[in-house]
């Protein structure tokens, strides 16, 4: 019995031994074929489309689980990137500014033309015969500081009431300019300011207690600035003055050959907005007439009536600081811009030019000063000098605009009204002597 036993539990124990043998290669066998079937097919046996795999999880599964392994490649892209991106919202922000620069233009010029209209725009009831004015002032433009602050500081020490003499200069007006200063100081003009095209007049300025403004660097103005003759330089004038305007100051505009003998500002009426004195010679022309056209071979109509008005002198004239000032001012240096036009003539046609096809003339009020007390040198030498009436008068100024040796004829002016000299002007011939 006990010997069956034994056998029994050996047989038993070789069958079990065999059985866990075979059990192990089966698992055995099942994780090599897992792992075939694990590397063959990835993505499993019944997978759609096996071959299409999102590249952007790959990617972002590889960048999350490696951050540590970033390829220098991929940071300089990251900072390209950067670079990219900060100087696109520097150009926005930039836009951003111009276009909020833009708003604010248009909103001033909005009150502008309110304002406008409800000085210009009111209605009225016409009332008695010979009773109806019309209004002939502008109303002045809001002052806008930010457009030249530094001469904004400057005009606040210098005008009075709003209002200053101006005038440009370069080194190839020295002499005249010291006369033109030291006739202004004599007469006691605190509010005047001269505006240097170079460095050496800025200096003499200085050194002369003179008032004097140098504009920022501008390739296009200092150009012509510094080696222009007395037209180019006189072009200028019509660029430089619109900040003046801009920061609400009226302005009398002045040449350097011309002698103070006194106050212009007590003698100005300010009811227009330009201001001037004229090249005319007498009330014909300096004021206008009505002069006739003769043409014979018209018969009973060869008479033609037209109207005549000498022209304004672009170098000696008071301008408030208004739209339609501003825009004499811009059309001005727009076709200076692009012609070799004189100056004057141009000056002249923006302000008389009547609307017609194809042009809108300029609507700004005009008032011609006094030719005895703003006077040109034609009516002081060729009427003034030779009438003993005419010679007591004391004028304003004088303007030496007909005459090429304008310093010395400048000096003859002063000699003759400040200091007494009865023949000073005598030796001059009443023109030129060429």
């Amino acid at each position: 019995m006990a010997g069956r036993r034994d056998g029994l539990l050996t047989r038993n124990s070789n069958g079990n031994s065999l059985r866990g043998s075979r059990i192990a290669v089966a698992i055995t066998i099942g994780v090599l074929l897992g792992c075939v079937f694990a590397f063959l097919y990835p993505h499993g046996l019944f997978r759609s489309d096996p071959q299409i795999i999102n590249p952007r999880l790959v990617k972002s599964n590889l960048q999350v689980g490696s951050p540590s392994c970033e390829s220098p490649e991929r940071l300089k892209m990251l900072k390209s990137d950067i670079v990219a991106l900060s100087e696109k919202n520097a150009d926005l922000k930039k836009q951003v500014r111009e276009l909020t620069e833009k708003l604010r233009l248009a909103e001033q010029g909005k009150d502008q033309a309110q304002k406008q209209f409800m000085v210009l725009g009111e209605q009225h009831k016409a009332g008695p015969f010979g009773t109806v004015k019309s209004l002939r002032t502008n109303p002045t433009l809001i002052p806008d500081e930010s457009v030249n602050p530094r001469l904004a500081k400057i005009l606040e020490e210098v005008a009075v009431s709003k209002e200053l003499i101006v005038a440009l200069a370069n080194s190839n007006v020295k002499s005249s300019l010291e006369v033109w200063f030291a006739n202004i100081k004599r007469v006691g003009i605190p509010n005047y300011l001269v505006v240097a095209l170079d460095d050496d007049i800025e200096n003499f300025c200085k050194s002369n207690n003179v008032p004097v403004y140098k504009r920022d660097p501008d390739e296009g103005i200092d150009s012509v600035a510094r080696s222009g003759g007395n037209h180019a330089v006189s072009g200028l004038k019509f660029q430089i003055l619109r900040e003046f305007l801009q920061l609400g100051y009226s302005v009398l505009l002045s040449d350097i050959d011309i002698v103070y003998l006194q106050n212009p500002f007590d003698y100005l009426y300010r009811d227009s907005d330009v201001e001037s004195m004229t090249d005319g010679h007498n009330n014909y022309t300096a004021y206008g007439y009505n002069d006739v056209f003769d043409e014979p071979a018209m018969g009973w109509a060869r008479y033609a009536h037209t109207m005549r008005i000498w022209v304004y002198n672009s170098g000696f004239f008071y301008i408030r600081p208004t739209i339609p000032s501003i825009e004499l001012l811009d059309r001005v240096a727009d076709r200076l811009a692009h012609s070799k036009a004189w100056d004057q003539a141009v000056f002249n046609e923006e302000l008389f030019f009547p609307s017609h096809p194809g042009y809108t003339g300029l609507h700004a009020s005009r008032r011609t000063m006094d030719f005895y007390l703003f006077m040109n040198s034609k009516v002081l030498f060729k009427t003034v000098r030779k009438d003993a009436k005419l010679k007591k008068l004391k004028p304003v100024i004088v303007h030496v605009n007909y005459h090429p040796d304008k310093l010395s004829r400048m000096k003859a002016v002063v000699e003759f009204y400040v200091n007494g000299k009865q023949d000073a002007l005598d030796p001059f011939p009443d023109g030129s002597n060429w």
